[in-house]
């Protein structure tokens, strides 16, 4: 995790001259998952400090309309953070701020301020954190001298290659120097299955350090693979035949005794808590499952034979389940769900996942039994029998099931939600309306 801090206003003052800080990029997350930045000059800091200052909310796609589109942004400063990088006239520092609306609420469609308020939930329900450890993988492609990205792998790597095969090693070993330099605590970084393939997990945070995190990772990683001449792209499925990116997510949640997920007595040293929340999480995937992944192309990753999770059930011991039970006990003790691709909000996706948790602890939903036999292997009779749900299909479908779902809608919010909705639906039907390669290959011919 990034190391998070109680900066007060003078702490920020004393920083900005000692570190020589000329400018500031004023950091928020849009709709889509999109880092948006305001970047200003230092002279505006006090502005910030003050939380005067303002952008045009009408300008960021599914915020407000152009007659309501003044918007402050309030900075949380514990996120402070000066970029490794910087330019000839001095040091870039970047905050994360809430967004506010001018009569001093928080703007409930901020993908951020939604999250706050899911954390309330949680603690009305008796509990202090919910903990997410990420495993985001992305992709290296070679770039042209247009600085476009190609479709030319950087390596012919596989799993826990080394050089000379991962030619991006050198890009991630930077990656990971730049992010420990910025206070994370990387635990592990290596070449994944596909080609081109890389993993790098950091620590786990509470869970609005986590989606600041993620977010923050990803501008790192792209950032320093540019300066190798590679594009890092987080696209679940950028080439057919070939593994996916996916970006497990770790969580356990705590309360003032601990990892309320662990009991040395239990059924596989899992408290009933922990299977309350597992059921809570299988009841609600599907509906969850078109905001852990929101676009056409995440349904490319999630299909049978690259070791992406396609079937609704869980295992203490095989990975070809939605959700797994890592062996780790005592307070490390906790829940990977194994759906959630990179491209999602990380906001939204956590806001989903808690609610869904929660909502098996609130009405005690038992899951269904652990499925510990590879389901890739079972036919559909036997799924069946076993009471093995599908994901999703398609974008199309997982919209129908996340607007069936009051749960997973709540967790977002009515403003997130049909923002959202209404963003995927014109997403799936431009796609919809598109002729692929694939279609005129196999029909133009016969027909």
């Amino acid at each position: 995790m990034a190391t998070r801090h109680n900066y007060s206003k003078d702490d920020i003052r004393k920083m900005v001259k000692d570190e020589n800080v000329k400018f500031l990029r004023l950091m928020f997350t849009d709709l889509f998952g999109t880092i948006k930045n305001v970047e200003v000059p230092i002279s505006q800091l006090e502005k910030l400090l003050d939380n005067k200052l303002m952008f045009d909310g009408s300008s960021i796609e599914g915020f407000v309309r152009i007659e309501e589109s003044d918007m402050y942004l309030h900075p949380d400063l514990s996120t402070w953070m000066v970029f490794p990088w910087s330019t000839d006239r001095g040091k870039i520092a970047r905050v994360i701020c809430e967004v506010y609306k001018p009569d001093g609420e928080r703007f409930d469609g901020d993908p951020r301020n939604n999250l706050i308020r899911v954390l309330g939930d949680m603690k009305k329900a008796g509990f202090t954190a919910f903990n997410i450890g990420p495993e985001p993988e992305f992709f290296l492609f070679k770039m042209d001298e247009n600085g476009k990205p190609t479709l030319q792998l950087n390596d012919k790597g596989s799993y826990f290659d080394m050089a000379p095969m991962d030619l991006g090693e050198n890009c991630r070993r930077e990656i990971v120097l730049t992010l420990e330099e910025m206070g994370f605590d990387v635990e592990a970084a290596h070449h994944e299955v596909a080609p081109g393939q890389h993993e790098i997990d950091f620590k786990y945070a509470d869970a609005l350090a986590a989606a600041d995190n993620i977010q923050t990772f990803k501008l790192v990683v792209k950032t320093v693979a540019r300066k190798y001449g590679l594009y890092a792209t987080f696209m679940p499925k950028p080439l057919s035949g070939i593994n996916g990116s996916g970006m497990h997510m770790n969580m356990s949640l705590f309360n003032d005794s601990g990892n309320t997920f662990y009991d040395k007595d239990g059924d596989l040293e899992l408290s009933q808590e922990a299977y309350y929340f597992l059921g809570g999480l299988l009841k609600h995937a599907r509906a969850f499952t078109a905001v852990c992944d929101p676009i056409v192309n995440s349904y490319k990753r999630l299909v049978p034979g690259y070791e992406a999770p396609v079937y609704v059930a869980w295992s203490g011991s095989n990975r070809s389940p939605l959700i797994r039970i890592p062996n780790t006990r005592g307070n490390s003790t906790r829940l990977e769900l194994r759906s959630v691709d990179p491209t999602a909000n990380p906001y939204m996706a956590i806001a989903v996942m808690l609610e869904a948790g929660l909502d098996g602890l609130k009405n005690k939903i038992q899951p269904q039994k652990s499925v510990d036999r590879n389901i890739y292997r079972m036919n559909a009779q036997e799924r069946e029998a076993a009471h093995i749900q599908n994901l999703p299909d398609t974008l199309h479908n997982a919209l129908k099931y996340l607007a069936a779902d009051d749960v997973v809608t709540s967790a977002l919010g009515p403003k997130l939600f049909q923002s959202f909705t209404e963003a995927k639906t014109l997403e799936y039907d431009s796609y919809k309306a598109q002729v692929s390669q694939w279609e005129r290959d196999q029909y133009l011919e016969n027909y």
